[in-house]
């Protein structure tokens, strides 16, 4: 029996922390819950916004700039706190970028009476983050390349950061065959079942001619 679990909620509390900190009645947790939820969605949607005007980049850099990682949400009496990870910052260090970030929010949530202060964090390592490879693949399968081709150079990208384990699975009709089918390409370790190893998941899908296509990409970062 295949019985499958996220990577990421089976190792919360031991190797993956929370992505929001805030304490809230029973009453008030649905509310600040889709507070959450439309505070990401308004910064998502900024950025593909913005970066959709921008032009005349370089294939490798187009296809993984302004990827955010994740976004870390704190919540106080009276202040808001938005810290957003991301692997390019090269579209929110502009001049008034942030202001405007700050605005859209402030429409999307209802936060006359709090503080709304965002910053924004660079990763290090920006190709040891799997959202950034599948944002690669993504730009790469758009383009008409293969997905093997794709697949095997999203894994050579991951050899510029410290890791120990990748595995990038693609699922749909690849090449455009008329018959949905599965590969999957795998380079070093990959415990799934260890608690103690910090592995980083995500799922991204990508919409191309001949339909959706589903990316899973599993990298294996460290072991405690």
């Amino acid at each position: 029996m295949g019985q499958k679990i996220n990577p990421l909620g089976f190792r919360l509390g031991t190797t993956q922390n929370h992505h929001s900190f805030w304490f809230a009645q029973p009453k008030n947790y649905s509310e600040d819950l889709q507070e959450d939820k439309k505070i990401r969605n308004c910064i998502k949607n900024y950025i593909q916004k913005n970066r959709k005007k921008s032009s005349n980049r370089k294939i490798e850099s187009d296809a993984s700039s302004e990827v955010i990682t994740h976004i870390e949400i704190q919540k106080q009496i009276d202040t808001i706190n938005v810290i957003i990870h991301i692997g390019f910052p090269n579209l929110l260090k502009k001049k008034g970028a942030i202001e405007e970030l700050e605005k859209d929010i402030k429409k999307e949530v209802n936060c006359v009476n709090k503080r709304l202060n965002i910053a924004i964090e660079k990763v290090k390592e920006p190709y040891r983050q799997p959202n950034i490879l599948a944002e690669y693949i993504a730009f790469q399968l758009k383009n008409r390349v293969s997905f093997r081709k794709a697949m095997k150079k999203a894994i050579e990208l991951t050899k510029k950061a410290d890791i120990k384990g990748v595995k990038i699975k693609i699922a749909g009709r690849l090449g455009g065959k008329e018959i949905a089918r599965a590969e999957c390409i795998k380079k070093g370790r990959l415990p799934l079942q260890t608690i103690r190893a910090k592995i980083d998941y995500c799922c991204y899908p990508i919409r191309t001619i001949y339909g959706v296509l589903g990316v899973k990409i599993w990298i294996f970062v460290e072991e405690e």
